[in-house]
Order: C-alpha cells, then structure tokens, then sequence
C-alpha cells in the first residue's frame, strides 16, 4: 500500500479477476438497498481494490479463531460503459464466496486438517452467523484466478475491446477490459462450437463449457470485465488474447504447427508468473 493504492503485489498472490456488472433491474430491491449500503462514495475502483487488499490482510492477521470473512468487507463495484450511460454494479460478494469455498473445504480432502485448525464449533457458528447474514443472492458474479490468467478467460476479449489502463508512480496497477454480456457469451459460443469440431480433448473445451454456461445466466444488459490485477505490471502490454485467437484460428484451418507456435508465446509469457507462486 502506497498513498491508498496498491503498487505490485510483493509478497503476496497475484489476483486477477473475471467478473460481471449488472443493472440495477436485476437486483431485487433487498438486494439494491443492501448494494447501496457497501457502494464506495466515490465510486472509485481502485480505492475498492485497496480497500479490500486491506480488508484480506485484516482476515490473516487477526488473533481470533474465525475463518470466514463478516459482511464489513463486502464491496461493490460501480461501472458505466459510456459517461452518463446506465450504471451497471458488481459487488465482490466475498461472504457469499466464501460460504461456497468453506462448504467445498469441508467436504473435501482438506477438511480434517481444516477441523484441527479451528474447531468444529467455530466453523458452525459463523457459518451459520453468515448464512444469516443479509446477502447479495446466490448468483456469484465474481471468478478469480491466482498466479496468472486462464486462457479460457481470454477467449472472451479481443485487443480493440473497451480498455482501461490505470498506472500510479510508474506502475502498472492493473488492466481491464470490458465487453457486453452478449458479446462475451457470442464469443465463448462460436470458440466452443469449434473446439467441438476441431479438438474435444482439449481441457480449454471443458474450461470454456463451464464459462460459457455461467456468463449466459446473466442479463444481456450486463458487461464482463477481464480486471488483470496487478499481474498486469509484468506482462502490459498483453498480446495474450491475440495469441489465444490466433492459436484457435489456426486451430480451426488444420495449422497444428501455427496453433502450436502460438501456446508457446503464451507459456512463455505465463509460465515466469505462475512460476512465482513456488518462489520464496
């Protein structure tokens, strides 16, 4: 943290974000007045990525035994693709996200180790404290990655794509780029159709099945968002949703030796920064 902002992510997880902005129409009106209850007064996004970088370094370095985030940290996004355009709000829904991870922590492999580090009774009673809780509905409109962006997620944006840069003493602090809701799952749809053709095996198939299924529950009023997170530092300007396209158009003509050469321009873009996560 540096005057408010957050200049690069030293030490800690590069996050990267894929979320999407609705309209105030699909929001029931609980739901509304509980947005506007969170909302940043100055509708500043970059305030709301230091605010909740401090709200994730408040969770860790509390004394107390509670694993779950309160809804205090919960954040919402405001957005507008042109000025004076409808705004369009994205709350970071982190007590909703975190009730379906600890749900997952607790029935998978990881739970013994979860119920030695905090004891059942404490698990069930902020579980229940935040099941309680007023919320923002069930529709998660927030994805995250750590240590790197998927491919898949690049699938859905093309370079002369709506793009904020945002740079503070000589940092990049993070890229984002927009596109409507419909072009997004348009996009997703006609790359899907031809991995079908062309290439089924593929894990991106089954990575971009799944996106694309998510991104068509939501409002063709909606934009998505591709928020690089502070990744962007190390590898703006990004030529990796060219490389992504180029690869699937090659892909797509029977070029295996094009397609090929375009995942090796990716990794080697990517496999430096996810690198970083076995650093020390």
């Amino acid at each position: 943290m540096h005057s408010g902002l957050y200049l690069g992510g030293v030490q800690l997880p590069f996050v990267s974000s894929l979320r999407v902005y609705l309209p105030q129409e699909s929001y029931t009106a609980e739901e509304m007045r509980y947005l506007q209850s969170r909302l940043d007064p100055e509708h500043n996004p970059v305030s709301v990525d230091a605010q909740e970088l401090a709200d994730s370094l408040g969770r860790v370095s509390r004394s107390t035994a509670n694993p779950v985030p309160t809804t205090n940290v919960d954040r919402v996004r405001v957005f507008s693709m042109v000025d004076g355009g409808p705004l369009l709000y994205a709350p970071n829904q982190v007590v909703t996200r975190s009730l379906a991870a600890t749900a997952e922590l607790l029935s998978g492999p990881m739970a013994q180790l979860a119920k030695l580090v905090v004891p059942d009774v404490e698990w069930d009673r902020n579980l229940e404290r935040l099941a309680a809780a007023s919320g923002q509905g069930t529709a998660l409109q927030t994805r995250t990655s750590t240590w790197g962006i998927p491919f898949s997620w690049f699938t859905l944006v093309y370079a002369n794509d709506r793009m904020e840069v945002i740079e503070a003493n000589g940092r990049v602090l993070t890229v984002r780029i927009q596109v409507p809701v419909p072009v997004a799952v348009g996009r997703a749809g006609r790359t899907l159709k031809m991995l079908a053709e062309m290439a089924p095996e593929l894990d991106l198939f089954e990575e971009l099945d799944e996106l694309h299924g998510w991104l068509d529950g939501f409002s063709d009023a909606g934009v998505v968002e591709l928020d690089y997170g502070p990744v962007a530092n190390r590898v703006h300007p990004d030529e990796s949703p060219a490389d992504v396209h180029a690869g699937l158009q090659c892909l797509a003509d029977g070029d295996l030796t094009g397609a090929a050469a375009a995942y090796q321009r990716l990794a080697r873009r990517w496999t430096p920064v996810r690198s970083l996560a076995r650093a020390n």
